[in-house]
């Protein structure tokens, strides 16, 4: 009941968490593929137009230079099927640039994408092979064979151009394997967390089923032991009752003592459904009439806010509210500390009952957790909604935490 404050942890306007995302939808993916094309394509048709304007291109600018420049942007939408040929594509269009402009980092733009996400799919090899390969063409065709295919000199690299690219190609392999990398982990993270979700949902779905079974069993032992006794022994009281009226007092008296010993043990087996600190009910029927004697014994301050129509609910959704509320409280005097307060927000919808109880933290002598195993609480608030068709969630909210109940009540009339 304390930590930081997930981000999903932030309720609606009815008190209730979106949950945590969920991998594959739209917010938890990111796939810049569309992204990156429009930013090369910006950057080299952009930095074309500079050099030219600067007068560092060695021909007039036309359309059939910026379709030039668009190849290797264009092609970077197809980068996830086809990584290696999108990147030869990319880096023969610039060279077949950089042969009629002054050499600049700008139309390195797309190659340097495609690089990065050869390195980033995991293919390390070929992403320093083909490289390895671009840069020795360009080599070749701009520094060694420059002068007998007749390049202008203006377009040949410098030592420390050449270098920068080289980096450059080097730093894009790397950094695409960090970003490998980095993916791996981030999906084996969430792997992880919702592999611990599913156990500890099928824990408690398990601890409930367990318990409902051993209370299910200890009563058919109990009851039936008992009311197989109390039959016999009223069986035998009916037969004597004339003829042997002593052995028929002694068979009433064997009843009262069966029914007595019974009673006390289904109240035995009734009591651990009970929180420890859960009064016996005194009254036959409970429900949210009594709300206000139950903020009333909570032990700490409680505001209450009731909105909707009121209306009589049906018995067992009643008894539930009432019971979920009681126990919430019960969860704030364990664990939220000295001084704590509570709210409760009883909102009455047409066809549902919403129950919000939230809570302040102020200190917290023990965690929960550190000195035993943890509570059942809210994993049976949530069995009991559930068993009435309706939802239960639970979790941290900033400065305190928060229960919040949907508990259906059928059409309204």
């Amino acid at each position: 009941m304390h930590g930081p404050t997930p981000p999903w942890a932030r309720e609606n306007r009815h008190g209730r968490f979106s949950g945590p995302p969920v991998p594959g939808t739209f917010r938890g993916r990111r796939d810049p593929g569309v992204g990156a094309a429009i930013g090369a394509a910006l950057f080299q048709t952009l930095g074309a137009k500079g050099q030219a304007d600067d007068g560092h291109l060695l021909v007039t600018m036309r359309p059939a230079l910026f379709l030039l420049l668009l190849v290797g942007p264009v092609a970077l939408l197809f980068r996830r099927r086809y990584p290696v040929a999108v990147f030869a594509i990319a880096a023969a269009a610039s060279m077949g640039f950089a042969a009629m402009a002054e050499p600049h980092w700008f139309w390195t733009v797309a190659p340097i994408i495609a690089l990065f996400h050869l390195g980033a799919t995991g293919r390390r090899t070929a992403a320093l092979v083909s490289g390895g390969v671009a840069y020795g063409t360009y080599l070749l065709i701009f520094w060694v064979f420059a002068g007998p295919i007749g390049l202008d000199p203006r377009v040949q690299p410098g030592v420390r151009q050449l270098l920068l690219l080289a980096v450059a190609f080097l730093v894009a392999v790397f950094l695409g394997g960090i970003a490998k990398i980095k993916g791996e982990q981030m999906a084996q993270m969430v792997k992880v967390r919702a592999e611990r979700e599913r156990a500890e949902q099928e824990q408690q779905r398990r601890q409930a089923s367990e318990e409902r079974l051993r209370i299910a069993r200890e009563l058919h032992d109990v009851i039936g032991h008992h009311l197989s006794l109390i039959n016999v022994q009223a069986g035998v009281g009916l037969h004597l009752m004339d003829s042997r009226p002593e052995q028929a007092r002694e068979a009433l008296s064997a009843i009262k003592t069966a029914s007595s010993e019974a009673l006390r043990e289904v109240r035995s087996v009734l009591g651990a459904l009970r929180t420890e600190d859960e009064a016996a009910p005194r009254q036959p029927m409970l429900g949210l009439s009594r709300l206000g004697d139950l903020t009333a014994d909570a032990g700490l301050p409680v505001d209450t806010k009731i909105t909707g129509d009121e209306r009589t609910l049906p018995a067992e959704v009643d008894r539930a509210a009432y019971r979920i509320v009681q126990e919430a409280l019960t969860n704030v005097r364990r664990h939220a500390g000295a001084g704590a307060t509570a709210s409760i927000a009883v909102d009455y919808l047409p066809t549902a009952l919403h129950l919000a109880v939230r809570n302040t933290f102020v200190e917290v002598a023990a965690p929960v957790g550190a000195g035993g195993p943890a509570g059942t609480g809210i994993a049976g608030m949530r069995a009991r909604a559930q068993s009435l068709g309706g939802s239960l969630e639970a979790g941290p909210v900033e400065g305190g935490f928060l229960v919040s109940v949907l508990l259906p009540t059928g059409d309204d009339e």
